[in-house]
């Protein structure tokens, strides 16, 4: 009986995801995150190893010795859990000292973390904007930015990808139609599939200009953009955005995501945020080791630099090659092939010559975008990168 309502709920639509080539399966890396790792395909078939081009751990922190002995100090110190949210008995010292190192590290007068960066959009939009609010939302945003909006209840007007006339356009016309208007403009600084950037300059004109909000999520630039990787701002020698969201599983290797800005913002949403208020803590110990990376990627820009030069050397090596990659700023490289299947076979294949690059699919990416999403490191060295990018064009041509 309860085996066949199951069925009326899933096997249809797991069906369809299996013709149109966007089923998803897991892979087992069975070594730590680094520039090189190894993978176990099947049960049946011996580890092997792999050059990692799919990690979002661009300064490859996850396994520095000094970094995996301090935050097996603060276990020692501070426990496995916080044992409570961080209203009530959660809070504990190296959280504290979490929010300080950040709010140092982005230049801003305060900053509060969440468990994940997901929650820490989720929370930040449906808290600050309501029913009778606005959203202008960048078409590529995260999904975490998308479901944050539809928790709100706010109106969202969606425009064009970093398209800033459209984004005048949309702001324009809700205006017109409030006598008193309350707008957040929403944005990814680096867009995750395509690794562009927004222009933060241009946006802080239009948000000024109609008295908007704006709240950018850092999660692929902290760490990556910037001459010492503190996103942006730094990038581009301006203001910072009213409201700016990070992660610290990404570059700085840890968990959490954050929110920094104004003391009086961070008050706000340590008062209305719920996937802050309702939550268990991050465990002390994990807080503790984020805290440490951060200082690690303060005391070492030239990791940032060399994560940098790494990204244009491999542009350049596939451009040699005859493929046609944008300029990036990020870590993030996209390949466009087009086709689901094609991107499949081209990811197999290159699994096959020893690189870990996954296809990325519908609905992450639009119908026909399907990509490789190749994303860098600081520590791949150019030998690896040079033969990487030989052996993807050697393969992209041979599938087309």
């Amino acid at each position: 009986m309860h085996n066949s309502i199951l069925e009326k709920f899933t096997v249809e639509p797991l069906q369809q995801m299996r013709d149109s080539h966007t089923y998803r399966t897991m892979r087992l890396i069975e070594s730590p995150e680094a520039s090189r790792v190894t993978l176990r395909t099947t049960i049946n078939e011996a580890p092997c190893e792999q050059i990692l081009l799919a990690s979002n751990s661009y300064l490859d922190l996850a396994n520095v010795e000094e970094l995996k002995q301090a935050m097996a100090k603060a276990v020692l110190d501070w426990g496995t859990g916080s044992g409570g949210a961080r209203l009530t008995t959660g809070n504990k010292t190296p959280h504290q000292k979490l929010e300080a190192e950040i709010a140092k590290f982005k230049g801003e007068e305060a900053a509060i973390t969440f468990n994940t960066g997901y929650m820490a959009n989720v929370g930040t939009i449906s808290a600050l904007c309501g029913k009778n609010d606005f959203i202008f939302s960048d078409e590529l945003n995260h999904a975490s930015i998308i479901d944050g909006i539809r928790l709100s209840k706010a109106k969202c007007l969606v425009y064009k990808h970093n398209d800033l006339n459209d984004l005048e356009r949309v702001i324009a016309e809700a205006q017109k139609s409030v006598s008193d208007f309350r707008g957040l403009i929403v944005t990814d600084a680096v867009f995750s599939m395509d690794g562009d950037l927004a222009n933060l300059p241009e946006l802080l004109r239009i948000a000024h200009t109609h008295g908007c909000l704006l709240m950018i999520d850092e999660a692929h630039a902290t760490g990556v953009i910037g001459h010492t990787g503190r996103g942006l701002a730094e990038h581009y020698g301006c203001e910072h955005a009213d409201v700016t969201v990070g992660t610290l599983s990404k570059a700085v290797a840890c968990e959490g995501g954050f929110v920094v800005g104004k003391q009086q913002l961070i008050d706000y949403l340590r008062n209305k945020s719920r996937s802050f208020i309702f939550t268990t803590a991050m465990a002390p110990a994990v807080a503790a080791a984020a805290c440490n990376n951060l200082k690690f990627i303060d005391a070492h820009p030239e990791r940032v630099q060399q994560l940098q030069e790494n990204v244009k050397f491999f542009c350049e090596c596939l451009r040699y090659e005859g493929l046609t990659v944008p300029q990036t700023d990020s870590a993030i490289v996209p390949i466009v092939i087009g086709d689901e299947a094609a991107a499949l076979n081209a990811s197999a294949e290159l699994q096959q010559r020893g690189l870990l690059i996954p296809a990325i699919r519908y609905p992450t990416v639009a119908k026909g975008q399907a990509r490789l999403r190749a994303s860098l490191m600081a520590t791949h060295t150019r030998e690896e990168l040079k033969r990487a990018a030989t052996v993807i064009a050697q393969v992209i041509k041979s599938t087309n």
